[in-house]
């Protein structure tokens, strides 16, 4: 059974640092690229980052590429996301995804975590 776990969610000042984590299991992790999402309260879900299998090629939305930091450590199975300078705007449910490439469109993202909420309070 595949599994990705986020984990690392909290509620944390404006201009806190958060790093998530996704744990994987059950699936070819080395074989797969990861992605993170997140989903505003009343909005649609958008696309953060994502690493390739090899941990070589890494992909961020404009958004929060300044900000943002994705990094895989294939021997522990984990991809994890450092997030900077974090603003009320962040506040969301985060959630990695495994699909063959990091250009992967979220349709073709196969397996999904349950999410991990972050909360930015100002």
């Amino acid at each position: 059974q595949v599994q990705l776990v986020e984990s690392g969610g909290s509620l944390v000042q404006v201009g806190d640092s958060l790093t998530l984590s996704c744990a994987g299991s059950g699936l070819p992790f080395t074989s797969n690229a990861i992605g993170w999402f997140r989903r505003p309260p009343g909005k649609e879900r958008e696309f953060l980052a994502a690493i390739s299998w090899s941990g070589t090629g890494t992909y961020y939305a404009d958004s929060v590429k300044d900000r943002f930091t994705i990094s895989r450590d294939n021997g522990k199975n984990v991809v994890s996301l450092e997030m900077h300078s974090l603003k009320p705007e962040d506040t969301a449910v985060y959630y990695c995804a495994a699909a063959p490439s990091p250009l992967a469109v979220p349709q073709q993202y196969k397996y999904w975590g349950q999410g991990t909420q972050v909360t930015v309070s100002s």
